[in-house]
């Protein structure tokens, strides 16, 4: 399987699906337009180990919700992501037998080279 779950609006995840062959062979989801089902966040969270690991604390209403000052559960980090996409930490990348998570330059890189094996 190869996927991209990703904001058709974000300009960091449009550079890094062109760094993917602009897509090519993948199936884009714009997870603001398409949610994310709890089937499909919850496979992603299986392959990374945990919710978590998901979880983006950069989304504006992480502070705003006043999250900061909480602790999450597990189950808190799914309901939150499935409740508002921007929780989750994008692009989400499946290739293969792979999942990357984020948009650090580490994570492209490997995503990178695990699509030109």
């Amino acid at each position: 399987m190869r996927k991209i779950y990703h904001l058709a609006n974000c300009n960091t995840c449009q550079r890094i699906i062109k760094t993917l062959n602009n897509g090519e062979g993948f199936e884009l989801q714009n997870i603001k337009e398409v949610k994310m089902t709890e089937e499909q966040l919850a496979f992603m969270a299986n392959k990374v180990g945990s919710y978590e690991a998901l979880f983006s604390r950069r989304a504006m209403k992480y502070k705003s919700m006043g999250l900061k000052e909480k602790t999450l559960s597990e189950e808190d980090y799914k309901k939150l992501i499935l409740e508002e996409y921007t929780f989750l930490k994008r692009p989400v990348i499946l290739i293969d037998e792979g999942i990357f998570v984020g948009n650090s330059k580490k994570v492209v890189e490997a995503a990178v080279s695990r699509l030109l094996k």
